[in-house]
């Protein structure tokens, strides 16, 4: 099972450069509970960068810069399917 609709969506954020950005996501019910992966102009992120940081939903970038800008997708995935989140947007300045 997973449900359409997200417990939480992703909000738009803004952020000054060298600043951490957080943008959080609470996927929807699903049976497994579905994991959830991070993308950002519509690629997936690679949490191996040390800047970046996925934790139970939250997607958590340290110094940020100007290249972090851009739409940010929550997606929430398990056996039976994936669901992505509506966009947000991270603004650096």
């Amino acid at each position: 099972v997973l449900r359409d609709d997200f417990r939480q969506n992703p909000t738009d954020v803004v952020v000054a450069a060298g600043e951490p950005a957080i943008l959080e996501c609470q996927p929807p019910r699903g049976h497994p509970e579905p994991t959830i992966f991070w993308k950002k102009d519509k690629v997936l992120i690679d949490d191996r960068e040390e800047r970046i940081s996925i934790r139970g939903g939250k997607l958590m970038i340290s110094n940020t810069r100007k290249s972090d800008a851009g739409m940010y997708t929550c997606v929430g995935t398990n056996m039976v399917g994936e669901r992505d989140s509506d966009p947000a947007e991270l603004t650096v300045f």
